[in-house]
Order: structure tokens, then C-alpha cells, then sequence
């Protein structure tokens, strides 16, 4: 299952983004990378993406704004978040887009698994 699943992270500093994609590919996903809202938004414009992992605090355009964008040009797109903020608090409008608060992961997570495992979880409930 693992090696169709599209999966883009999208972070503006260059280490966290770099160390996550390598992960997961090495978990045999196929990975893109975003450095910007707007980049992010431009690749899902134009491929198929199956799941997002999202840092909230972006400059210019948000992850949150970005989430909510994203999934009205792709619906059936899932979304993580990954943020810094301690005092994150998931909106109402994400969670019409299927954001849950277990998909929200706390910077810095020392245990990538996470992802693995939560992307293995949603890619395993689609209707």
C-alpha cells in the first residue's frame, strides 16, 4: 500500500522538512516537499496528492489556511499537522476537512514512526 501513497510535508525550515522526507522515504512512501503555503498549494494544484503533513506556523499562507484551501481542490485528501505551538487548538473549519486532534503532532517529535504510522492510518479508512 505504502509505495502509491503520495504524501507532500510542507515546512519552512529547511531541517525539519529535509529529515521528514527522508523518513518517510524510507518508509517507501513517494514524497514531495513544500517550503511555503503557496508552493504547497501549487503541487497539489497539479498532482494527486494523498496526504499532507503541515506545519501550521507558515509565512504568508498559514497551514491552516493552507488545509483549508487544499481540500477544496482535492476533498479526498487527508491532512497531519505538525506544529511548534503548544497552545494549538485544531478550528472548527479543519475539522470539517476530516483534521482530527489525533492527527495533530507537537515539534519536535523525536519519534518519526508517528507518521508512518498515522499516514498508514488514514491511507487505511478511505471510504
Amino acid at each position: 500500500m505504502s509505495s502509491q501513497t503520495r504524501v507532500l510535508v510542507v515546512d519552512d525550515e529547511p531541517s525539519i522538512r529535509n529529515s521528514l522526507v527522508e523518513f518517510l522515504e524510507d518508509c517507501q512512501f513517494d514524497v514531495s516537499s513544500a517550503e511555503s503555503g503557496e508552493c504547497a498549494l501549487d503541487l497539489i494544484a497539479r498532482v494527486p496528492i494523498d496526504v499532507a503533513l503541515v506545519d501550521i506556523r507558515l509565512p504568508n499562507l498559514d497551514g491552516d489556511s493552507l488545509i483549508l484551501q487544499a481540500h477544496l481542490l482535492r476533498p479526498r485528501m487527508r491532512f497531519l499537522i505538525h506544529t511548534g505551538s503548544v497552545d494549538y487548538q485544531l478550528p472548527v473549519e479543519l475539522k470539517s476537512c476530516g483534521v482530527t486532534q489525533e492527527h495533530v503532532f507537537a515539534k519536535p517529535q523525536m519519534d518519526l514512526t508517528v507518521f508512518k504510522n498515522a499516514i498508514c492510518k488514514l491511507m487505511s479508512t478511505e471510504d
